[in-house]
């Protein structure tokens, strides 16, 4: 018999080692670390040996991931509390990228928003835009993460205020952002192929902090919570 028809045999008759129990303890088997050849019955229990401790690390790792959902998710919340609260109208930008700052530990934090209501063009949140800049905000349909490559919008995290809106001066690769966030504002009303109002900036000097695996389900939230929010500066 080959092995493949041993095997078949084996799987066609499940009770061959209960009806040969005496030959459980005759069959050697090499083993994997290295040491003096062991019974099936040892193979065995090092194999399940093996399993558990796969299954105690995979479900550490999903409790790890847990707690961390369960920590970004009151976080969440927080700066929720922050951004519902303010009254201000000029104040909201601010209170949203400081926020960020904040809650989420997040080192650098912009924003700017543009075609606002006639009274909130004046204000630095609303400061000119290049149009290369609106054209990638509007072609953004998820959060960008990754390297800062240059892009222009990193400019406008300050260097003297981690959570500043307003500082263009310097270039960030000059402040060490290594990577970023790129959030699309859209106006909630107008569904996910509405124009881009605005674009939210995170940067960090940790080429990791924002990498292009990470996951962007709360990403996708705050820049959701955000464009509504900012939608009341947009003309009615």
């Amino acid at each position: 018999m080959n092995p493949r028809e041993v095997a078949d045999y084996l799987l066609d008759n499940p009770d061959f080692f209960v009806e040969h129990a005496e030959l459980l303890g005759t069959i050697r088997l090499s083993n994997p670390h290295g040491k003096a050849a062991v019974s099936l019955q040892e193979r065995q229990m090092e194999m399940l040996r093996d399993k558990n401790k796969q299954l105690e690390r995979r479900l550490a790792e999903l409790l790890r991931y847990g707690h961390e959902n369960d920590s970004i998710s009151t976080k969440f919340n927080r700066w929720t509390v922050r951004v519902t609260g303010q009254r201000d109208p000029y104040a909201l930008p601010a209170t949203i990228s400081r926020g960020l700052c904040d809650v989420f530990d997040v080192p650098h934090a912009a924003l700017r928003v543009w075609d606002v209501d006639e009274a909130y063009r004046q204000a630095d949140f609303a400061r000119h835009v290049g149009e290369e800049v609106r054209i990638f905000a509007h072609s953004l349909d998820a959060p960008y993460c990754g390297a800062n490559s240059g892009f222009a919008a990193a400019q406008w995290l300050g260097a003297a205020n981690s959570a500043s809106a307003t500082s263009d001066a310097g270039a960030s690769a000059e402040r060490g952002i290594e990577s970023v966030a790129l959030l699309a504002l859209r106006d909630p009303q107008g569904g996910p192929d509405a124009p881009a109002f605005g674009l939210l900036v995170m940067g960090s000097p940790d080429p990791r902090r924002f990498h292009e695996g990470m996951a962007t389900d709360f990403l996708r939230q705050i820049g959701v919570l955000a464009s509504a929010a900012l939608s009341r500066l947009l003309p009615n």
